[in-house]
């Protein structure tokens, strides 16, 4: 049944049709808005309670969140939310959190290098070869200095795969002018040169009095050139070790107060007297210049006012009332969005949409970033069931899972206060 109805998604055509609105009324529409606005006249469908046609459903939902978000802005401004303390009840999120890719440990922003490094080191102990390689590509930080000197450690290599029987080959001086400028420079190589079999040997160099230290490949790491293919190919495919934006997964139960977000300071680039003073001087220059302003001055605001940001905050409304959240980068596309919401549904096989409000309906295929679209720092989304598909599978005998998130989600749902 999943494989049927995925066949019918991959031919369906999402109808839409009619204006939408714009983000804000401050501020000029965007390319992107331009592209994406468009307000699905299909009925609402879906598979919880409180579903009606789409089109009265949406209106409601959009006109009770213009209502609040009216409630709680001064007239004629659009004043970003102040940044809050860490650990205040009324904080949605507690903080900006990341994932060890190592150790899976939860870190918070001025953890994450100091962990990632120390996960590393640790590594040595199971698997020298991949801790030597991780650490050449994360400790140092010039990209083209690594490319260099990781591609003069792989030459060296296939120098040994491509003459074995050649001394000369296996034997790397660590005087050397090339190995001192490309490789002696970074952090990680001796470690990567010793785990895959070299040894440091003192031997005499001719016309020269004292000996001099090499880089010696053993008989046993020769007898196994496969290795050390592998080897090479792992150090040149491999990638700096950087820890994940935690998504912080909430489910909340319905309440009026889905559109208001308060915001810890993680989320704003500035600190909290530098907000405090920009929102200021903005809002003065906004009553000032409220009737002289041009459409070009207007979005060259909203881009520096988006500037400031490099996390938001998005809520998902689901047609039985619940509210979906994850913590986003600013400049991530829609299809992650798409992703997070899918991952959390029982049947997430089954297409939907979400819009954005003002109606605009955020398109997966174009993939704008979240930034482009006006969701930043903060926004809430409907999403809806795709009618055409329902009403396909209703039409074969079966009916949609009255269910929306998975259990082990509801399980853990909150109230929002």
């Amino acid at each position: 049944m999943k494989k049927f109805f995925q066949e019918i998604k991959a031919d369906i055509k999402f109808k839409s049709a009619g204006p939408g609105q714009k983000l804000t009324d401050s501020a000029g529409e965007s390319s992107c808005s331009r592209r994406i606005r468009r307000l699905s006249v299909c009925g609402h469908g879906g598979l919880g309670p409180g579903t009606g046609a789409r089109g009265r459903g949406v209106r409601k939902e959009l006109q009770a969140e213009a209502t609040v978000s009216r409630s709680t802005e001064a007239p004629g401004t659009n004043v970003a939310p102040e940044p809050r303390e860490e650990g205040s009840p009324h904080v949605a999120a507690p903080g900006v959190f990341f994932t060890c890719p190592l150790t899976g440990a939860t870190l918070r922003k001025d953890q994450r290098d100091a962990r990632i490094k120390e996960a590393i080191l640790s590594h040595f102990a199971t698997d020298p070869v991949a801790a030597s390689i991780m650490k050449i590509h994360t400790f140092n930080k010039d990209r083209d200095k690594i490319k260099l000197g990781v591609d003069t450690i792989a030459k060296y290599l296939d120098n040994i795969h491509l003459h074995p029987e050649e001394e000369r080959y296996r034997k790397i001086k660590l005087q050397n002018k090339v190995f001192q400028e490309r490789i002696n420079c970074l952090e990680g190589t001796h470690e990567f040169f010793e785990a895959i079999g070299f040894q440091k040997v003192l031997l005499p160099v001719p016309d020269q009095e004292g000996p001099e230290e090499f880089y010696v490949l053993s008989a046993a790491a020769l007898a196994q050139p496969q290795s050390l293919e592998r080897h090479k190919e792992q150090l040149l495919s491999a990638q700096p070790v950087r820890a994940t934006l935690a998504r912080q997964r909430r489910v909340f139960r319905p309440s009026p107060l889905a559109s208001q977000f308060d915001l810890p300071r993680d989320f704003f680039s500035l600190t909290a007297e530098e907000v405090k003073r920009e929102q200021r001087l903005r809002s003065e220059a906004v009553e000032r210049l409220s009737v002289l302003r041009t459409k070009a001055m207007r979005e060259k605001e909203e881009q520096r006012e988006l500037r400031r940001y490099t996390y938001t905050l998005l809520r998902v409304r689901l047609p039985d009332g619940c509210l979906l959240q994850g913590t986003f980068y600013a400049r991530e596309r829609v299809a992650a969005l798409y992703g997070f919401v899918r991952e959390a549904l029982q049947s997430d096989w089954l297409p939907f949409e979400l819009l954005a409000t003002g109606g605009q309906k955020l398109s997966e295929d174009e993939n704008p970033a979240f930034n482009e679209c006006g969701l930043v720092p903060s926004a809430l989304l409907i999403f809806s069931w795709d009618l055409a598909v329902l009403e396909d599978i209703r039409a074969a005998g079966a009916e949609p899972n009255s269910a929306i998130l998975k259990p082990e989600l509801l399980s853990a749902i909150e109230k929002l206060s």
